[in-house]
């Protein structure tokens, strides 16, 4: 039950100083970071992780301006890991649409644009985070934005509790 998953603090939480904020909530959720590090990633890097399967789902345009926002500014990348940790993180975050996340999640603290306005503006919906959505999306992005020498193995003092 102890999973890996990705985060990505976007561009958008990058410029706006919400690092650190983000990192905390996941920390005091009892989640460990195994793997954390700042990257600029360009078009290639980014049509990785935004692959075909999106266009298939959402349409080329959506896909468009997903990766014309992800390389517009650096992004910070965590592997988190702990018990259930995909969907731990996910109610975290909230939902992707910040319009309608709850309040006291990551998205509902600290955005509030809908998909209407990204639309009328042509861009991608700045939702500060993104959350691996299940667990094989997790290992395949998890691979794609770290190599295995940059993911640690260690103990915390609390995870005596879970063992």
């Amino acid at each position: 039950m102890i999973e890996r998953t990705l985060i990505l603090v976007k561009p958008d939480g990058v410029q706006r100083h919400l690092v650190g904020e983000v990192i905390s909530r996941f920390e005091k959720a009892g989640l460990k970071i195994v793997g954390m590090k700042m990257v600029w990633c360009d078009k290639e890097h980014a049509m990785k992780h935004y692959t075909e399967d999106i266009t298939v789902r959402r349409g080329e345009h959506v896909r468009n301006k997903l990766l014309r926002f992800l390389v517009m500014g650096p992004v910070v990348a965590l592997c988190l890991e702990g018990i259930e940790a995909v969907d731990v993180v996910r109610k975290i975050v909230g939902d992707t649409q910040p319009k309608t996340a709850a309040p006291g999640t990551i998205r509902g603290d600290y955005a509030h644009i809908s998909y209407a306005y990204a639309d009328a503006h042509d861009k991608a919906i700045p939702n500060l985070i993104h959350a691996s959505g299940n667990k094989d999306e997790a290992k395949a992005e998890i691979a794609l934005w770290f190599k295995d020498s940059e993911l640690y193995n260690y103990k915390l003092p609390h995870e005596e509790h879970i063992l």
